[in-house]
């Protein structure tokens, strides 16, 4: 029966390592992603920020460990701060569904139940000196809630860093014609036709590029007040259509020269190496069919700028338009979605 009771006091702390770990796993292993996909080579976002909540979160585990008290109130007050900064934006835009906010509530929010769970254990099983203890049993808490998330670490930088230690970037950023699967363009120099920045830091969202033509000329995202882009609209008054023939420079007039590419034509430009990826797209959302995994490398991408995206010409609804990732994946967002990922480029015939 004492067996059972001491079993029974040691769980609560137990099952907040469980947690713990897989929190820290997660995290971790999600932000080398990111900083790999996202991060590697831009100067606007250097890769180890993207370690930041990984890194917090194990040094946060370590001192619960080993000031529950004190390091369960942090988890405590962090896991709510993080779970109210990350959660109400998104649930107000309406931009996550309920399985999306409950999986992010765990990811945040599941801070706080392991600090209360922290705490828990300390009222329970007093600490007692563990010196007598093998070393592995000593620190068996730290080891998985530190060790395996770094070990995830590993294996994922092992995979990733000869893809990006590798990746091919020659430095031109003049307009370039790509070859190949089927289509052969020119794609748009450096310039108000690639990836311009708005006053605010960000890119362009795809109704605020097909809004250029209008009467605020000017990228405006709130210049369809009533409705949304269309397809039409895009190739009517967006940015493409008043970029100047050179590509340097955006005219007062259409100019009709250059225009957003289509999903399948940036699938079929897609490349790796100098050699086109042999990507089609066949309609649908999600990875496409290529025969070598494409990379962010020129001269389609700027290697050295943070958008990993592309947006299109073609609209998914009323509401949303496509875009490609470098990778040779397929999703839509919200037409009215800018963010420092989601760049373009024009297009025109050779």
């Amino acid at each position: 029966m004492k067996k059972k009771k001491k079993t029974l006091r040691k769980l609560p702390g137990w099952i907040a390592i469980g947690i713990i770990t897989l929190l820290n796993t997660i995290w971790l292993y999600w932000g080398l992603g990111e900083a790999f996909y996202e991060g590697w080579g831009v100067p606007d976002t250097p890769w180890f920020l993207f370690l930041t909540i990984g890194a917090v979160a194990i040094i946060f585990s370590l001192v619960a460990i080993r000031w529950p008290y004190v390091g369960g109130g942090i988890l405590i007050a962090a896991g709510i701060a993080f779970a109210v900064w990350w959660l109400i934006p998104g649930i107000q835009s309406g931009f996550y569904s309920l399985g999306v906010a409950l999986e992010r509530l765990f990811l945040s929010g599941g801070f706080t139940l392991v600090g209360v769970l922290f705490i828990l254990d300390a009222r329970l099983n007093p600490r007692q000196s563990q010196n007598k203890l093998p070393w592995f049993r000593k620190h068996l808490r730290t080891l998985l809630a530190a060790g395996i998330p770094l070990l995830t670490g590993l294996v994922v930088a092992a995979y990733n860093l000869p893809t990006v230690l590798t990746r091919v970037d020659d430095g031109d950023r003049s307009a370039r014609l790509i070859e190949g699967n089927g289509v052969s363009l020119v794609w748009a120099p450096a310039g108000p036709g690639w990836n311009v920045k708005k006053d605010y830091g960000g890119y362009p969202s795809w109704r605020a590029l097909a809004a250029y033509g209008l009467e605020a000329q000017g990228l405006d995202p709130n210049a369809f007040p009533t409705g949304f882009a269309t397809e039409a609209d895009m190739s009517e008054t967006g940015v493409c259509a008043y970029l100047t023939e050179d590509g340097t420079a955006l005219s007062l007039e259409p100019q009709n020269i250059w225009r957003m590419p289509t999903v399948d034509e940036i699938a079929r430009s897609l490349s790796r190496h100098g050699v086109n990826a042999g990507c089609t797209w066949d309609g649908k959302t999600g990875r496409m069919d290529c025969t070598i995994t494409p990379d962010k490398e020129t001269p389609l991408w700027a290697p050295d700028e943070p958008p990993v995206y592309y947006w299109t010409a073609n609209a998914y609804d009323e509401e949303d338009a496509y875009y490609v990732s470098y990778t040779g994946f397929v999703s839509h967002q919200p037409k009215t979605w800018g963010n420092p990922r989601h760049g373009y480029r024009c297009v025109r015939e050779p």
